[in-house]
């Protein structure tokens, strides 16, 4: 199994000492120039997390896109957009014209999303869950049409008075022949593991999984890899599933790594009630070069899924965080099985 790695940005900006990333095109343009830099050391992936009503990214395809136009190679991604405020058709096409301008490099994570500060925060975007639907009802009604829009199926009636007197169904446009085949959805226990792939998506195992059975984070995450890979079997899809985990990993170097995150290499497994349900939640790891790479290689997760993200302390800046993906790259990566792209067959 080819291993990628690829970076996971929360594009934080607060003006408060130390920040490196202290307003909203600070977070925007920064993204950017870290995509570039981190397809420069040779990773794989640039992916960004969506979050409204906060000071986090909110809007993924203008970024996306201008990433792609800085870059050639690296895949450009989400983890995770919230169905419940998205437009299924409008974001079809954004997402179609994303993938375009990217040459296909486009891999979304897609989900119902974690809680939000705003109440009933997609309500205030205009999406309101029906009498008997709930919030996951929603985003997954939503993820069904966007999947079919991306597709090319028909979604809307024609005009016969536009359309030379002929009726029939419209598909949106523009497409790009392969998106669905890309398009991820962010999975928190074994039952949404289990469903994603008779949907045909890939899996984006959660930071956090409402599973807690006392195993640690990395075997129960293992377990709902095993279980979404013998759902793909059972569903009878012909291609391969891809499957991402997420991890805090910080290479212990220089004294600012020390004394920045020299605290965390004590960091456990916690246990806590996330919307009332018991949940388990993954470690950070942070220590020297040669200790981060035997506890990853250890990983039971990381060592099941094809693809590594590497949540960044983006507040510090590029050329720290740039420096930290070297020091992955260059100590940590190889134990785990990963290449750089001119090395792969």
């Amino acid at each position: 199994m080819e291993k990628r790695i690829g970076f996971l940005s929360f594009g934080h900006w607060q003006p408060i000492p130390g920040s490196q990333v202290r307003g909203g095109q600070d977070a925007l343009v920064q993204s950017v120039e870290l995509a570039v830099a981190a397809e420069e050391l040779g990773l794989d992936g640039a992916y960004v997390r969506v979050h409204h009503f906060a000071r986090q990214l909110a809007s993924p395809f203008p970024l996306l896109s201008a990433m792609a136009a800085r870059t050639s190679r690296i895949e450009l991604g989400t983890g995770v957009i919230d169905m419940r405020y998205e437009n299924p058709l409008y974001m079809a096409e954004e997402a179609a014209a994303t993938d375009l301008i990217s040459g296909g490099r486009l891999q979304l994570g897609v989900s119902r999303g974690s809680p939000e500060t705003a109440l009933r925060g997609s309500e205030a975007f205009g999406y309101v869950p029906g009498p008997d639907s709930t919030d996951a009802d929603l985003a997954r009604q939503k993820t069904g049409l966007f999947l079919a829009a991306i597709s090319g199926e028909p979604v809307a009636d024609a005009d016969p008075r536009m359309t030379g007197g002929m009726p029939g169904k419209l598909a949106v446009q523009p497409q790009s022949p392969g998106l669905v085949e890309r398009i991820w959805w962010g999975s928190g226990t074994f039952a949404t593991g289990e469903w994603t792939a008779q949907q045909g998506m890939n899996l984006m195992s959660s930071t956090l999984l409402s599973e807690d059975t006392g195993v640690p984070f990395d075997e129960l995450q293992a377990e709902q890899i095993a279980r979404f890979r013998a759902a793909w079997a059972a569903s009878g899809h012909e291609r391969e599933p891809r499957v991402s985990v997420s991890r805090s990993v910080v290479p212990l170097v220089s004294d600012l790594d020390r004394q920045y995150f020299g605290d965390e290499r004590a960091s456990q497994d916690q246990v806590g009630l996330l919307e009332g349900v018991r949940s388990r939640f993954g470690r950070s790891y942070a220590a020297e070069p040669d200790v981060l790479a035997e506890q990853l290689a250890k990983d039971a997760a990381v060592r099941e899924a094809d693809t590594l993200l590497i949540t960044v302390p983006n507040m510090l800046g590029v050329e720290y965080n740039a420096r930290l993906l070297q020091n992955i790259v260059e100590h940590v990566a190889p134990a785990i099985g990963w290449l750089p792209p001119d090395q792969r067959a």
